[in-house]
């Protein structure tokens, strides 16, 4: 990964102050190339000389710390040889020195805090040597320790910013595992919460649906040892027996997805408008008259299209057999152009029992909410001159 991408202060930045990234880095090399080269000119301009080689060092080594972030020693190394070439050989009265500064820091910024040091020895070092074997000493006594505090306070600004990088790292790796924490405790209370519900369930819903079907088979039972044999009796009891067994099947599903924390996938079918035959014939057990109708060319739906579909059948056919005293249900499946319709239709009274159901109920208002859930619309209206009509329009654009 190059340095630049690493470093947070190279993330996009759409305010302009302050600086950051690319554009801090070039303005301070413009910032310190044009420092330098204007006190350089002011020099030549009392009298000092400046030849080709002064000009090619004065606009290269400025230039350079525009990657000081991305290669600090190496950009350190080089303005410190330019430095070393330009005094020596040049003369003219420049703060050269200071590009070799910037680079200091930026290598301690980087957290090579002993190589500034040694890069910082290295130049006091070449500086005395440059003076002492020289022909007359260039810098006193108060400018080596001037250079000598310019240089340490370069290494030391630039630790601590590599101390205030780092820590602003550490802060958004607590704020992350912080945000990692919260959300690992809302799985777990919300994996707590559904096996609770599954609990629940399993302790009333599941044993009274056992009783019924327990109590249908020891009635059947005992009108098999009857003398009489009503059969409007046994059919019902029938009805009773086989109807409470698929909701045992069906509740052993859903206690089965409640408690599935690693969210695989359940052992037990998905209802889906496969068995929309049998769900018919059970509702026909009920004393219902039910015809079942497709229309259009039967497609494989989304799973969650599929079963949303079938729960909304079954829902209204449950709504007709309880509130509707309706003698026939008209049940239609309709495909077309990326969706499906589901409508359902009777002919059954009660008008004000199935106003007060679509308005306050759970089970309209449940059939409501899956369809909007996969970004459809269900509509249930009760028909002028008697009867209702359930209507759910399901596009097949989500999945599971």
């Amino acid at each position: 990964m190059d340095a630049d991408r690493a470093d947070p202060a190279y993330a996009p930045d759409m305010g302009i102050w302050p600086l950051r990234g690319r554009r801090a880095d070039v303005a301070i090399a413009a910032g310190t190339g044009t420092f330098v080269i204007g006190w350089t000119l002011a020099s030549v301009t009392n009298g000092a000389q400046l030849g080709a080689l002064g000009w090619v060092l004065l606009v290269i080594t400025p230039a350079v710390l525009l990657v000081r972030r991305r290669y600090p020693l190496a950009v350190c190394v080089a303005t410190f040889l330019a430095c070393a070439v330009y005094y020596p050989f040049v003369g003219a009265g420049s703060p050269l020195l200071l590009t070799f500064v910037v680079a200091l820091g930026a290598v301690a910024a980087e957290g090579r805090v002993v190589a500034a040091f040694v890069m910082a020895a290295v130049a006091m070092a070449a500086t005395v040597f440059g003076d002492l074997v020289g022909p007359r000493r260039h810098l006193g006594d108060i400018a080596l320790f001037m250079m000598l505090g310019w240089l340490v306070a370069a290494v030391a600004v630039g630790a601590v910013l590599h101390g205030r990088k780092a820590y602003l790292r550490e802060a958004e790796q607590r704020a992350a595992a912080a945000e990692r924490s919260r959300e690992e405790e809302a799985r777990r209370r919300a994996t707590e919460e559904r096996l609770r519900i599954a609990r629940e369930l399993h302790d009333v819903l599941g044993h009274n649906l056992s009783l019924i079907n327990v109590q249908a088979g020891a009635a059947l039972h005992r009108l098999d040892k009857a003398a009489a044999d009503p059969p409007e009796f046994r059919g019902a009891l029938d009805a009773i027996k086989s109807t409470s067994r698929l909701a045992l099947q069906e509740l052993r599903a859903t206690l089965g997805v409640l408690r599935q924390v690693d969210e695989h996938a359940p052992l037990t079918p998905t209802p889906s408008l496969v068995g929309l035959a049998d769900l018919l014939d059970r509702a026909r057990t009920a004393g219902l008259v039910v015809r079942g109708e497709i229309e259009g060319d039967a497609v494989p739906l989304p799973s969650d299209v599929d079963h949303a579909a079938y729960r909304i059948v079954q829902e209204a056919l449950t709504n007709v057999t309880r509130h509707a005293r309706a003698q026939t249900a008209i049940v239609r499946i309709r495909y077309g152009d990326g969706e499906v319709r589901v409508r359902i239709d009777d002919d059954g009274h009660g008008a004000a029992e199935r106003a007060t159901l679509t308005s306050v109920g759970n089970g309209i208002r449940g059939m409501d909410e899956r369809a909007r859930a996969l970004g459809g619309e269900l509509t249930a209206t009760s028909r002028q001159g008697g009867g209702f009509t359930v209507v759910a329009r399901l596009p097949l654009g989500a999945d599971s």
